[in-house]
């Protein structure tokens, strides 16, 4: 239905809370932004870790009864997002396996590029998988070391991975916290209480009333139980590359993350934004709901007055019935729909923080012209995006993006808009502020911290699956 990147998965993690399962259905509510697929949390209690998985959104998964099932104080969640049109329960987290070092229930949010070679090594040596997500290949490996202790044998097998993970983990025992190296995606810690939190994103903390500590740190792992919480930092020290795409377009604007006020960042800009690529209009137009900080922000700096111009429809599910190829064309109209007492005889500003495949822009701007508008300016708070992503992103290929194949110009009257602006690199850089050295902006620049996968075939059918594939590319203009 839209034509966006889409972050992969939330986590969300707790112990030492008699109502840890409740609070965990709470805390994936937030995160329902980070994914829409399926579902999942698992309990500890009684020595024992109990799993509950479903498919679609956390408040149509869960229930009273289903939540009373998961009794403990410790729980793990997770919601995920795939590209996957023939998604299955089997590939929804937690996965919980019991092994020699015992149960582990584990949700990751990222990719990990070394997944393929991994999995196929495993194979060979006898290990049978039960899903195409490279989250698995993490527990084979856990599963395989002969390390004491269930924490030295995450360390053994998170040692063994390459890429972007925040995990979370649960034993009957303990609640474990694992960040990557580079810090790709992001992972916080909390209080609630005499409980300990830890999640993806902080408005997941605001809704139960935690209270934020701290980010977990790049390369870190914390042991969380009895004894409160351990820190051990296992890994050779990595430049941070934390993902810039999560301030410009994933995070929610009340989170912080990496540190940082998400609303603050977006609001930044779109202030660059106007500064960069002035033009004489009449009114700032967000893109809802993606586009409305940064068009905040550029109407802030430019006094254009900004107003809704279009509305969005959030009863869209992602299981949109197209039923005839006639009215296919009007699928974006059923998700957003135009105001003309605003639009009509203005030149309008168009916000919107991204462009991907640039079909639905083209269909926005559309829409924007035949509501009366004069003019039509698109102006995008980041630069073009011209690289696949690795990291936890579902768009690996580079022939998907519009922009790594024509030019601004070339973009501009593919969409039918009388201007068209990005913002630049270095104000992408000012945006985030001092510590902009620290955000990985591969793709933008085509410059990996972590070099990509040898075969992105086999990766993108590992973790996204094939028949996807197929779909978007018959679906390309």
């Amino acid at each position: 239905m839209d034509d966006k990147f889409h972050d992969e998965c939330g986590v969300f993690g707790i112990y030492g809370h008699k109502d840890a399962s409740s609070l965990t259905y709470l805390g994936l509510y937030a995160l329902q932004h980070r994914g829409q697929e399926s579902t999942g949390i698992a309990a500890a209690c009684d020595g024992t870790v109990k799993l509950s998985r479903a498919m679609g959104y956390v408040g149509d998964a869960f229930n009273d009864r289903m939540l009373a099932a998961l009794p403990g104080a410790s729980a793990i969640g997770h919601v995920r997002y795939s590209t996957s049109g023939d998604s299955r329960i089997v590939n929804a987290q937690p996965i919980l396996i019991d092994c020699s070092h015992g149960q582990i229930a584990l949700c990751h949010n990222g990719n990990l590029v070394n997944a393929g070679d991994l999995r196929h090594r495993l194979v060979r040596e006898g290990s049978i998988f039960q899903t195409n997500s490279d989250t698995e290949v993490v527990l084979h490996l856990y599963a395989k070391s002969s390390a004491a202790t269930p924490e030295d044998a995450i360390v053994e097998s998170v040692s063994q991975v390459s890429g972007a993970f925040s995990l979370v983990l649960l034993t009957p025992n303990n609640l474990i916290a694992v960040r990557d190296p580079h810090g790709f995606r992001p992972l916080a810690l909390g209080r609630l209480g005499d409980a300990y939190v830890v999640c993806s994103e902080t408005c997941a903390m605001d809704l139960i009333g935690a209270r934020y500590e701290r980010e977990v740190e790049p390369g870190e792992i914390l042991v969380i139980g009895e004894d409160g919480v351990r820190s051990y930092k296992p890994f050779p020290p990595a430049p941070a590359a934390h993902c810039v795409f999560e301030h410009v377009y994933f995070a929610r604007p009340d989170s912080d993350v990496f540190g940082q006020s998400v609303n603050t960042v977006r609001t930044n800009l779109g202030q660059l934004l106007a500064q960069e690529s002035a033009v004489e209009a009449d009114v700032v137009v967000p893109i809802p709901d993606s586009g409305l900080v940064a068009a905040i922000g550029y109407a802030e700096s430019s006094g254009i007055p900004l107003k809704m111009g279009l509305i969005r429809n959030h009863y869209v599910g992602r299981t949109f019935i197209q039923p005839h190829q006639s009215v296919r064309g009007l699928k974006v109209k059923v998700k957003l729909n135009t105001v003309r007492s605003v639009l009509d005889g203005k030149r309008v500003v168009l916000v919107d923080d991204s462009i991907v495949r640039g079909t639905t822009s083209q269909k926005i701007v559309s829409m924007i012209k035949a509501a009366g508008a004069r003019e039509v300016h698109m102006r995008i708070s980041c630069p073009p995006t011209v690289a696949p992503c690795y990291y936890g992103i579902d768009t690996p290929y580079r022939d998907e993006l519009i922009a790594a194949r024509k030019s601004v110009d070339e973009i501009r009257d593919f969409m039918g808009a009388d201007t068209l602006a990005y913002l630049s690199l270095a104000g992408l850089r000012q945006a985030v502020g001092a510590r902009h050295d620290q955000y990985c902006n591969a793709c933008y620049t085509k410059s990996y911290p972590v070099d990509p996968p040898r075969d992105t075939d086999a990766y993108r059918q590992m973790v996204l699956k094939i028949a996807d594939v197929e779909e978007v590319a018959s679906s390309e203009p």
